[in-house]
């Protein structure tokens, strides 16, 4: 029943996309549906042009406009500038939340057409100052040049070649445009046009020398969405010019859905699926197209490790998601994808942020976010992020999950060409230790949440550090070179824990010992690469190249008392044992290792016609890892090295039929050193990953609304499993498989109306083996459906303007518990909602997490006797903020 109502949302939600994007086409190409003329009526009059202006706006004379009273004027932030180009030219857009507040003057001198907006700062991630600079766009075109004036003043500057440019106005689908054309003599007065509902039918000449270049301002910046992601490129390419499937949550969703946990923000996209948290010694571990072990990565940078270091949203600017084997930028992965988490950067203007989230289970959550300029001349910027956080567990748990957060950053633009960044950022976490429940049958136990197994006083402490640089020097317009530096060093300590290690299923009895754990990992992550950009001939070349370094050290001991067992019956639980001194404990054992890992790539994306594009690179890794047995107990004295090298190509091409439209395929691979020996004491041959990827790729409703539908084909080699002939050994003859089919849409569908949902269907199973009764089986915790929405819709005009509520669910199918399909999760349907208000500088929301408090399962392990996680019950969160 789930299901069907999963399909039939989604189809009903892209039927109406596709309608209203037709709609508008067909309104905007005959110019006679009232809903169109109103539109137009709308946007001019959101420009709030005065009426003294309003006749010169475009008047190219030599002295310059007044501009607008100060006092009537508000200071609107551009927060992003997107150059894209169009059949006439290049169309630029400022994106703005208050684009009904811009206003504009305008001047001449000599060549050059200059367009002020007064009551406008540029406010982008980067902190750029020089924004956009485009030097002969088209024939008669010298140059076009953004920048920010002053404190309260954005400049457009377009600079005719051996004439004053041509300007006229027009009142487009995206705002307020102006049509740029060469064909005006110096010195002569050009023609101007008002903007009317006549004027919009007008084309500018399609003659070389008259082809028009577009600057539009929107009236909405769309924050569903984000344009563009360079993890899975590099580069700064469009994700619609992408042949690859990669998805982008961005802050606005963290926000409107009050994300507090990695997790809750990757159930947006599809293919994703939690898989726990390594009993809370790490941040969250995630599968992605049926492939475990999904890497995390920081701001492009990858840490080694036991276990992935726990990841704060606080300062996040967006979580990007690359789907496959399809990355040649980051070393060895999983053929699934990854996982890359974007920081927020300085901002080259004053930003005040303060947040406080209160909710169930006395959850206390203050953050603040601070940036600005920390020099009189803005070349030194600052950002300073902060957090603090208790909560209580809904389990029999008496650890509080509490914790510190802070992320200092600094930008210096040393020189025009040259920009630094120093970033750093500390975590200190202490959390309950949960070891999940086990399985009994086919089911996993019929228990209340608040059961455990181990005792409710366990608990982990985990301290997290990174911190680093990052360099870039452009050598001309079309090369540059970037250099980064990173170091985290991550630690892990339990206290003495009661650890399950077996459970009776006939009786309900665990069987659990004392043990306690603590580990340590370091790694120094270099990176070095030049991007250039040049033709050959009629064909365009984007080249990257360059070279990675990571050394990574590791260490781990187990003190484990292994001969006093401490039953407990898991449906009639008593606890409160008494704990020894982790100094009493027996040494168990443990692992100091070492890794060297170098990396070398070569990429190009060739546009090979306008519409059709070609991405080709290849990869070369070569690893060196050297492991020592800390001896106890049970370990014994010992030492294994391990060289594996491997090169991977990937290939992509690209056709947009349209500018909306792409249609995508690439093939690409990967691989992963294993980590078992043979029987002989051998390190087995590395993991080899090989996928295939098909997709369309569409920008509906003017760009507003971004859709992807993706098929995927995904074979995993060289998998480790049981040595028949020695048991206890291993070999690398296994295959897994993954194929499927992913939806995803973002963004926009009427002013104030957001949303963002996926679906995915996988068949992951295991293809190959030596134990013959697990070929066929799917693989562990991947559902074979799995779906989500979540739709906003915010007032815009009126009384009740800035009022908000949000809906939606999220949907995730029976999976597997372990790889021998010997028990089930079931599937779980989730329904979430949120009120919202924006007032001036204040947000206040209110979210419901879990509305029907449904008890389920969240993740799985691939332990019968354990590892089973409980999702969060009912959830209240309420917050404030407040920007100064």
């Amino acid at each position: 029943m789930h299901l069907w109502l999963v399909v039939c949302l989604i189809g009903y939600i892209f039927n109406c996309v596709v309608i209203q994007s037709a709609l508008a086409e067909v309104e905007t190409e005959h110019g006679k549906s009232t809903t169109t003329t109103t539109n137009k009526i709308r946007r001019l009059s959101e420009i709030e042009l005065p009426v003294t202006n309003a006749s010169g706006l475009l008047s190219q004379s030599s002295t310059p406009q007044p501009a607008p009273s100060s006092e009537i004027l508000q200071v609107v932030q551009v927060t992003a500038v997107k150059a894209n180009s169009t059949g006439k030219g290049v169309e630029i857009i400022l994106q703005t939340t208050k684009g009904q507040q811009l206003q504009l003057t305008n001047r001449s001198a000599g060549n050059n057409f200059i367009v002020d907006i007064p009551n406008a700062q540029l406010r982008l991630p980067s902190g750029e100052a020089f924004i956009f600079r485009s030097e002969k766009p088209i024939a008669g075109i010298t140059e076009i040049k953004v920048t920010n004036q002053d404190a309260k003043t954005i400049r457009v500057t377009v600079t005719g070649e051996a004439k004053l440019p041509l300007v006229e106005l027009f009142d487009g689908n995206e705002g307020l445009i102006f049509a740029v054309a060469s064909s005006v003599q110096q010195g002569q007065q050009p023609q101007t046009q008002q903007p009317t509902s006549e004027t919009q039918s007008q084309k500018p000449p399609d003659s070389q020398s008259d082809e028009p270049i577009e600057l539009v301002v929107t009236g909405q910046q769309n924050q569903y969405t984000a344009p563009n992601a360079s993890t899975a490129t590099g580069t700064e390419t469009p994700i619609i010019q992408t042949p690859f499937a990669i998805q982008v949550v961005p802050q606005e969703i963290i926000r409107d859905q009050q994300v507090t946990r990695t997790e809750e923000a990757l159930r947006n996209i599809s293919g994703v699926t939690y898989q726990g948290s390594s009993n809370n010694r790490s941040g969250a571990d995630f599968s992605i197209r049926g492939f475990t072990d999904a890497p995390i990565l920081r701001d492009g940078f990858r840490r080694y490790g036991v276990v992935q270091a726990p990841l704060e949203v606080a300062n996040l600017e967006r979580i990007e998601v690359l789907k496959g084997p399809a990355s040649i930028l980051y070393g060895a992965i999983e053929p699934g994808g990854l996982i890359n988490a974007v920081s927020k950067q300085p901002l080259s203007e004053p930003f005040y942020e303060t947040e406080l989230q209160v909710g169930s289970r006395g959850l206390v959550r203050p953050r603040f976010d601070f940036s600005g300029p920390l020099s009189a001349d803005g070349k030194v910027l600052y950002r300073l992020n902060g957090l603090y956080q208790r909560l209580d567990s809904f389990r029999n748990l008496d650890q509080e999950d509490s914790h510190i957060f802070i992320a200092p950053t600094l930008t210096w633009k040393i020189g025009d060409r040259t920009d630094l960044g120093i970033s750093l950022e500390y975590l200190d976490n202490n959390r309950p230790a949960d070891f999940g429940i086990p399985a009994i049958g086919k089911k996993i136990a019929d228990v209340p949440r608040d059961h455990i197994d181990s005792e409710p006083t366990d608990a982990v402490t985990n301290q997290y550090l990174n911190v680093g640089y990052n360099l870039e020097h452009r050598f001309s317009r079309n090369w540059k070179l970037r250099n980064a530096f990173r170091y985290s060093s991550y630690d892990y300590d339990f206290n003495v824990v009661a650890l399950p290690l077996s459970f009776d299923e006939a009786t309900g009895t665990v069987s659990r010992f004392f043990a306690s754990q603590e580990g340590h990992d370091e790694n120094y992550s270099l990176q070095a690469n030049v991007v250039g950009e040049f033709a050959t001939g009629p064909i365009n070349h984007t080249l990257l190249f360059g070279a990675d370094y990571i050394h990574s050290a590791t260490n781990f001991f187990t003190v484990f008392d292994f001969t006093t067992p401490l039953p407990l019956n898991l449906f009639n639980p008593v606890y409160g044992v008494a704990k020894p001194s982790e100094n009493t404990l027996p040494p168990y054992g443990g692992t100091d290792g070492t890794s060297n890992r170098w990396g070398f790539y070569l990429q190009d994306q060739i546009s090979l016609f306008q519409n059709l594009k070609l991405l080709a690179g290849i990869r070369y890794d070569t690893i060196e890892s050297k492991t020592v047995n800390v001896p106890g107990q049970v370990t014994q004295p010992g030492e294994t090295t391990q060289n594996d090298d491997a090169f991977t190509p990937r290939v992509g091409i690209l056709y947009q039929p349209s500018k909306a439209v792409s249609l995508y395929a690439s093939y690409s691979e990967s691989f992963t050193p294993n980590t078992t020996n043979t029987a002989t004491g051998e390190p087995l041959e590395p993991q080899r990953g090989k996928g295939y990827e098909f997709g369309v790729k569409t920008e509906l409703l003017n760009g507003k609304l971004f859709a992807t539908l993706a098929y995927f084909d995904i074979t995993k080699q060289n998998v480790a499993v049981t040595d028949p002939n020695f048991p206890l050994a291993s070999i690398a003859s296994g295959e897994q498989r993954s194929r499927g089919v992913e939806f995803d849409v973002a963004g926009e569908i009427l002013p104030g109306w957001k949303i963002i949902a996926s679906y995915a269907y996988i068949n992951g199973e295991v293809s190959a083996d030596t134990n013959p009764e697990l070929v066929g089986n799917r693989l562990y915790g991947v559902p074979e459906h799995s779906a989500s929405l979540w739709t906003t819709y915010e007032i815009q005009r009126g009384n009740l303007q800035g009022l908000g509520v949000g809906v939606g669910f999220n949907y995730v199918g029976e999976r597997q518990g372990d790889l021998a399909n010997s028990y089930q999760a079931d599937g779980y349907f989730i329904t979430n909602a949120a009120v919202f208000y924006r007032r001036n500088n204040w947000r206040f929301g209110l979210n419901f997490k879990n509305i029907g408090d449904v008890k389920y399962i969240e993740s799985v392990s691939n332990l019968r006797g354990g590892g089973n996680i409980f999702g969060e019950p009912l959830t209240v969160i309420g917050s404030v903020s407040l920007q100064f």
